[in-house]
């Protein structure tokens, strides 16, 4: 061995080249390496995509009859094109859930402290992870675009403004994995992860727009959920699809009255927020 050889001080790991380049080149071969890993376990991508389909008929068909939009006179056909922003949006957002159980998997197994051994950027693990969770939940929503349809859903306002719609969506989608990536963190088992992901998300869902007008509920949980995030993006995908009644109320909320704004810095706020605290939260556990 050469006399100028030196072992690195324990607990310490080699660093990354640094910039900006270097920190997408490593965030993108993180983000292969799970797609990889996905297309060979197929059965978490099917049943990714059992429970939304679910939700549609259910909810389409089971409570659709039940539930009447204000604006739309008796046409009960109006909740499925309704309805259908907020089963799009409760399913990207629980992709958070799975976020949080890869990550934390993968702590659990020690792929992160090997990870640490390669000279590559800090937050390259996390972003390669949310990365490829965002393409697996894009391949969600198109299959689910294609179920609703089936099922009376369509977008009325042309393709531009469908795509920005879906956009959106993906947009929240993509801030909540880093939620979830907090969570697989923070948690020791890959179960806590999974049951940590979701059970913020129910309150989070329900108590929005997404299946019911806000209209129909108590004073504050009618304040609650029109100032919801969740909410925000799903009245801009319901604006962008052109799927709200003609005479729907719009409540007087700032986010309510301009929804594809609210959603964009929602969204931009979380993803700021939580990149933060999750990379944060990666280089401390990991030290």
């Amino acid at each position: 061995m050469s006399a100028t050889a030196q072992a690195a001080p324990a607990g310490t790991a080699p660093k990354g080249r640094g910039g900006i380049v270097q920190s997408v080149t490593d965030s993108l071969v993180m983000a292969k390496r799970n797609l990889i890993r996905m297309v060979r376990i197929p059965e978490v991508v099917i049943f990714g995509l059992i429970q939304p389909i679910m939700f549609v008929v259910l909810f389409s068909y089971v409570f659709g009859g039940s539930i009447k939009v204000p604006g739309s006179g008796t046409d009960a056909a109006s909740y499925r094109e309704f309805l259908m922003a907020g089963i799009f949006a409760q399913t990207v957002t629980f992709a958070t859930a799975g976020a949080g159980a890869g990550i934390a998997e993968d702590m659990h197994k020690g792929l992160i402290d090997r990870f640490r051994s390669l000279p590559m950027a800090r937050g390259a693990v996390l972003t390669g992870r949310t990365l490829a969770d965002l393409v697996q939940t894009a391949l969600t929503l198109v299959v689910l675009a294609v179920v609703a349809a089936l099922v009376g859903w369509s977008a009325h306002d042309g393709i531009p403004k469908a795509l920005a719609g879906f956009g959106l969506l993906l947009l929240l989608g993509y801030a909540f994995t880093w939620i979830g990536a907090l969570i697989g963190l923070s948690v020791r088992t890959p179960e806590a992860a999974t049951s940590g992901g979701l059970v913020w998300l129910f309150p989070l869902t329900f108590i929005s727009v997404a299946f019911v007008p806000s209209q129909n509920m108590p004073g504050f949980l009618q304040h609650l959920a029109e100032w919801n995030p969740f909410s925000a993006t799903v009245v801009a995908a319901r604006e962008l699809f052109g799927n709200l009644p003609p005479g729907y109320p719009v409540p007087d909320a700032w986010p309510m009255q301009h929804p594809v704004w609210a959603s964009l810095i929602w969204s931009a706020a979380i993803i700021v927020v939580f990149r933060t605290l999750a990379v944060r939260k990666y280089r401390n556990a990991t030290a």
